[in-house]
Order: structure tokens, then sequence, then C-alpha cells
């Protein structure tokens, strides 16, 4: 397939993980982006895939039904409404199955410099990147208790690690998800589900093309990188396909950078 920010031919789906198929797969955030992406590769393994968004995705619903012979279910909720979130999650496991993978990829990413912040921005982005990762993990949980096991991957950021500036918000935010991926391994380890996170580094979305990147900002950070390329959406659908299948089963409480070789040591 094509990216479609990048224009890069990329083979996002050659690894198979049998194990995927017919699985009950939720993610936030999966119309457009990475998001966009990562339902298409689970699709494409065969899973039932569900996603969360407030943006309409009846397009790419479309396409990927015409390519792959199944639609995932597109829910249209706020994230930062949580009824309304525990409501989606409900719908999906009623629609899908019992949810056995949940994908906590939606963020924002709005610049914001410190000395600008009130206590209601602040709140907002909060909101918006950590809280409703928190309750769409509490909300799946029971079921994946029931059933035995599961897998959920939060997207977290290398902006933390880096020690961005401009993002304070955010990056607390993400810095936040680590801390909450290795706290619910722990406690829920022992009834066998995987809680683990990806840590993209800078991912050539349409928005960030849009709004940030440009050929100067482009070239900086690949000379950060180890990989002389740029990133694309596409770049993350393999490792979050490994941590949700049973390849990584033993994998648990672990933070998988996903950024060309930025960062070289342990989060």
């Amino acid at each position: 397939m094509t990216d479609d920010a990048s224009g890069r031919e990329v083979g996002v789906h050659s690894a198979k993980f049998e194990d995927l198929r017919d699985k009950s797969v939720l993610i936030t955030g999966g119309a457009s982006g990475i998001g966009a992406a990562l339902t298409e590769g689970f699709i494409a393994q065969g899973s039932k895939v569900a996603f969360i968004d407030l943006l309409d995705a009846s397009e790419l619903c479309t396409r990927l039904e015409s390519a792959y012979g199944q639609r995932p279910l597109a829910l249209r909720a706020d994230l930062t409404d949580t009824e309304a979130l525990r409501a989606a999650v409900g719908e999906v496991a009623a629609k899908n199955g019992p949810i056995s993978i949940l994908v906590n990829n939606a963020a924002l990413d709005d610049r914001h410099q410190t000395l600008d912040v009130t206590p209601e921005y602040w709140r907002s982005m909060l909101a918006r990147n950590i809280d409703h990762v928190f309750f769409a993990a509490q909300a799946v949980i029971p079921g994946m208790q029931a059933m035995g096991g599961g897998a959920i991957i939060n997207f977290t950021s290398i902006s933390y690690m880096m020690g961005m500036g401009g993002m304070p918000a955010y990056t607390s935010a993400k810095a936040g998800i680590t801390a909450l991926t290795r706290s619910l391994a722990r406690e829920f380890g022992a009834d066998g589900i995987r809680v683990n996170g990806i840590a993209p580094g800078w991912v050539m979305t349409e928005r960030q093309i849009r709004l940030w990147a440009s050929p100067q900002t482009m070239a900086d950070m690949i000379e950060r990188q180890c990989m002389k390329e740029n990133l694309v959406g596409a770049d993350l659908v393999g490792p979050v396909l490994f941590l949700a299948s049973d390849a990584s089963r033993m994998v648990a409480g672990q933070i998988l950078a996903v950024d060309g070789g930025v960062i070289t040591v342990p989060a």
C-alpha cells in the first residue's frame, strides 16, 4: 500500500498473526493518521475492528470494506465524555464480542507555552491525552478478566524522553501514560492481561505535515535517527500487531520506542 501522507510505498501487512483473526479490537482515534493505519492493519489480519472518533470515517470504512471484505465499526463519541466512552465500549462488545485488544491511540499534541496555560486548558489537555486512556482500560478490563486475558496497548511518546519544550501538558500526559501502563501491567498481569506501550517518534501524518513539518525540521529529526527515513503511520502497525498477538505473550509493562532510533536507551 501507499501511505497517504508521504506517498511512500510501505508493506505494513507482510506479517501475519493468525491468532488475531476474529478477535474483537477497539482503537481510539482510529479514523485518521496513525489510527487509520492501525484500523487497516487489524482489518487485514481478519480482526473484528471498531474505533471511536469524532471524525466522519465513512470514506475510510468504505475503502477498507472494498479492499478486505470487512467493514470496521465506526462509533462517533467524545472520548473526554467518560459516560459516552463507556457506552461506546459496551456497544463494541455487544456487536463484535468481548473486547480482546484495546489500542489507546487518540491524542492531541497542540503546542502551547507554559506561561500561557490556564487551569482550564491544562485540564482539557489531560482529558484529551491521558484521562480517556485510563477510563477506556477500566471499561474493557472486566471483560478481559472474564475471558482469561487480553492485550492493552497505550500510545505514549518519545517527546517527554527528549525533554521537548513548548508542549508541557502533552509531554506530562505522555509521561503519565508510561507510568500508567506499567502500573496496569503489574495489577492485571495475573489475569492474563498484557499492558504495554508504544512510543512513536515524529510520524509524518497529514496533520504533522500541515501544521509543523518543514524541510528543515524533517531533516533535523532524520539527523537524530539511526534510520534515515521519515516515519509514517504504517510504520506503527507491525509493532502494535506484535504486542496485540500471542507472539508477545510474555511481554508486559514494556514501552517500545518506534522512532527510527532516536531514543537508544530504556525509557
